[in-house]
């Protein structure tokens, strides 16, 4: 299938090509006039444990993307890179696994060119009162600095749900949140450095409101 649009205000010209010979390829080409620099050439791959998008820019020093995410609803892994072939450089790379069943979610995460690494477990003890805990660890290595963070969450019942998070620095906070009416809720927070409590104490209040 050929798609095209031109919008003539903008001189903006998008060409797609769905199943270019392989089910699951889509191949878009865009372009602003007169701005020829705008170009860009993209392909996308959809398969049921894969999916996959690259692009490249139309001109003689482009941008190249490329991103992908492999895997099943139990385990994927994913990659996003950039290269600027001007500079020579990745511009960008992160990467990411991911493990989730019904009460579980951990993840690993590379971002920042690999500077920084996060794992993080999420585990849904009770699912009838939503009670969960979960744990983040965070690390620079630029800065040889970690950040560790506790957190939790319980319903009191079916409208009222209470958080709470320490992290290692001494940070403490809490909420209470209560949805008085379908999709509008009160908030109550609270904020708090353990190591100087006289000082740094923050409370808040919010209030949404939706029809």
């Amino acid at each position: 299938m050929l798609l095209m649009n031109f919008n003539i205000c903008q001189l903006l010209t998008t060409i797609t090509v769905d199943e270019f010979g392989t089910p699951g390829l889509r191949s878009i080409l865009s372009l602003v006039v007169p701005d020829q620099r705008s170009g860009k050439l993209e392909l996308q791959y959809l398969h049921e444990y894969a999916g996959i998008n690259a692009s490249v820019g139309l001109n003689s020093n482009p941008m190249v993307n490329l991103s992908g995410v492999f895997g099943s609803k139990d385990l994927s892994v994913g990659v996003d890179v950039a290269f600027d072939t001007a500079t020579s450089n990745f511009t960008k790379y992160n990467a990411a696994l991911s493990l989730t069943n019904s009460d579980l979610i951990a993840s690993l995460h590379l971002n920042n060119h690999g500077d920084t690494l996060t794992a993080s477990y999420y585990h849904l003890v009770k699912n009838h009162s939503n009670t969960a805990v979960g744990a983040e660890l965070s690390h620079n290595f630029s800065r040889n600095e970690s950040t560790l963070i506790f957190g939790s969450q319980h319903s009191l019942d079916p409208h009222t749900t209470v958080k709470a998070r320490l992290n290692n620095y001494g940070m403490a906070s809490a909420l209470v949140q209560h949805e008085w009416r379908p999709k509008s809720f009160v908030t109550v927070s609270g904020e708090v450095d353990t190591k100087a409590i006289e000082k740094s104490t923050k409370v808040g209040l919010s209030l949404v409101l939706k029809h």
